[in-house]
């Protein structure tokens, strides 16, 4: 039998060659499925579990690395902190679980009474039972032993709860007229908000504002209305500002130089913050070798964890850290976007804007864009009430999400 004329093997002499077309299709198609793998809904479900789940980890770690000098300080064990952040860590991830398996319906059924519950606990602070931490009277419980923030759970009741009267406000515009059929909505909310302003927390005001806000939005209220609210939002907070030298100095202190005389007072957080941030350089001094957690930075395990995360593990953590919160927003999103049912749109955007805009809030504080509001940065910061609550928001997130067509088909299977 003749060989062929050519040095290649029957097989190479007959296979197609491939041109730089087919190439650049193949890229085209690979650079496709990758995009829709960013925009599925299975890969979202299972990447926002474990963004939660990382930085859960991540934030017991650094509460203990933040914490363990001041806990000696103060004359406890150095784990103390470490070991209370653990014990609300497993009780928010109880919380988690529970009201993960609970059904989309079921929040949207009973979202009254769970804002009721919720302003009921906001209540209490302003009586003799509540706690005042930092200026701010919005604890409840034995100081020492035992507190928590209802504040937070305001918070997720106000997530379940707006987009379920929205909706139903909607189908009655026609019917009552846009007035009455927004009453409750505007009462419930205003309600809830100057519980929370009362106790002077300007912070968690803010996040409860952009909730609302962003609720009216997705809900269709009226445009005039939503801008007079607006109007009169802002009007409200410049005035609790120029009401209190204090926050009104420490605005002040994050848009203008600071004098000498300043940086022991209303600049002296901010600008330890920004210490811990340089000394870290591109990979960090490494966790447990801060030198601003010597009782130069204070809440350096709480609100201004971030400084000392962006110390220890430098460039490289800090920015992981801010891309777990950015996936975590994606994946809320995509499948918001996806979902066919409005209320689990408008709940999985609410929770986002909540969980991922106050861990922006409160990076934003810490790099010297915002001025010091004493906002905690979800699942990270050291704190009970915050941590559970967080957890908790985050099951209700997937339970919304367990909604979805795909994702509810896998969980059927499994």
């Amino acid at each position: 039998m003749a060989k062929p004329k050519s040095g290649r093997s029957i097989s190479s002499a007959t296979e197609p060659r491939r041109t730089s077309d087919d190439s650049g299709a193949q890229i085209r198609r690979t650079r496709k499925n990758a995009a829709r793998g960013f925009a599925n809904p299975l890969w979202c479900f299972h990447g926002f579990r474990l963004c939660v789940i990382i930085l859960t980890i991540f934030g017991v770690i650094m509460v203990f690395s933040s914490s363990s000098v001041t806990m000696i300080a103060n004359g406890q064990s150095p784990w103390a902190q470490a070991l209370k952040q653990g014990f609300y860590c497993v009780l928010g991830l109880g919380v988690a679980f529970v009201t993960m398996m609970l059904p989309a319906g079921l929040y949207r059924r009973f979202s009254f009474g769970f804002l009721v519950a919720a302003a009921l606990l906001q209540a209490i602070t302003l009586t003799p039972l509540g706690v005042e931490v930092n200026g701010n009277k919005g604890w409840i419980g034995i100081p020492g032993v035992f507190t928590m923030q209802p504040a937070e759970i305001v918070k997720l009741a106000l997530c379940v709860w707006m987009p379920n009267e929205l909706l139903n406000a909607r189908k009655q515009v026609k019917e009552v007229g846009a007035p009455k059929a927004y009453r409750w909505l505007i009462i419930g909310f205003l309600v809830a908000f100057f519980l929370v302003m009362s106790g002077k927390d300007l912070g968690t005001g803010l996040i409860i504002l952009a909730i609302g806000g962003v609720a009216l939005l997705l809900g269709e209220f009226p445009g005039k209305w939503l801008a007079g609210a607006v109007s009169l939002g802002a009007c409200g907070i410049v005035a609790f500002v120029l009401t209190s030298p204090n926050r009104l100095g420490r605005i002040m202190a994050a848009y203008q130089t600071c004098s000498p005389s300043d940086l022991q007072g209303v600049c002296y957080q901010a600008v330890h913050g920004k210490y811990a941030i340089a000394s870290g350089g591109l990979l960090g001094v490494g966790i447990g070798n801060s030198g601003e957690k010597w009782g130069y930075l204070p809440e350096a395990h709480n609100d201004f964890i971030f400084a000392i995360i962006g110390e220890e593990t430098g460039f490289v953590g800090a920015a992981m850290v801010i891309l777990l919160f950015v996936v975590l927003a994606w994946c809320m999103l995509v499948v918001a976007l996806q979902a066919q049912n409005r209320y689990i749109t408008m709940v999985l955007v609410c929770i986002a804007v909540w969980v991922v805009g106050q861990a922006f809030i409160n990076i934003g504080v810490v790099i010297g864009l915002l001025p010091v509001m004493g906002v905690p940065m979800p699942f990270v910061s050291a704190g009970g009430s915050s941590l559970v609550m967080c957890l908790g928001a985050a099951g209700v997130a997937v339970s919304m999400m367990k909604e979805q067509p795909e994702i509810k088909a896998e969980n059927r299977i499994l």
